[in-house]
């Protein structure tokens, strides 16, 4: 194998990685949505969301966001925190893992890069699909947002969009 058939191997074994990864989001998505877990976590925290909740005095302050929404009010009330720590794992680890795929897709990005490993015909694509993920995100966000007032589930357009550009994305 030459040097230069082995750059666009090592970058389809990380394409499908990724790939991989984006399907698992998928997957912890639809488990985010059936335990109705989604809307837990009230605020949109890009970089700091991704610190865990460790303590009691943060676990209460969660729950007390969370009791403000209109899910709790319309839903759960009377729900106890033990309750809530099972739904708020579903979307930390949704929220999470759309964290890690971001780092899993930019860091080999970065590196391939700056190795000049990826071709020219590539390069534009790629950062393209990096920008995607990040509305991706910000399309989660929105869709969660959507729920919080006013009713006790996303509205079903943004749900269909982000699905639809998670497999826009995987596709890719």
């Amino acid at each position: 194998m030459t040097k230069t058939s082995a750059r666009p191997l090592a970058i389809a074994r990380w394409l499908f990685a990724v790939a991989a990864l984006v399907f698992l989001m998928v997957v912890i998505g639809g488990i985010t949505r059936l335990t109705e877990s989604g809307l837990s976590i009230t605020e949109w925290k890009p970089v700091t969301g991704a610190i865990p909740t460790l303590n009691d005095a943060d676990w209460q302050a969660e729950f007390a966001k969370y009791k403000h929404s209109s899910q709790y009010v319309l839903m759960n009330q009377g729900m106890d925190l033990a309750a809530f720590k099972h739904i708020y794992f579903w979307e930390f680890f949704h929220r999470l893992m759309g964290r890690f795929i971001g780092l899993a897709f930019l860091a080999p990005l970065l590196w391939f890069g700056i190795k000049r490993a990826i071709p020219r015909v590539l390069t534009g694509r790629l950062v393209i699909l990096f920008f995607l993920g990040g509305m991706q995100g910000l399309v989660g966000w929105l869709m969660v947002k959507s729920g919080l007032v006013d009713r006790v589930n996303v509205q079903p357009v943004m749900l269909a969009a982000h699905l639809t550009m998670a497999l826009i994305l995987l596709s890719a």
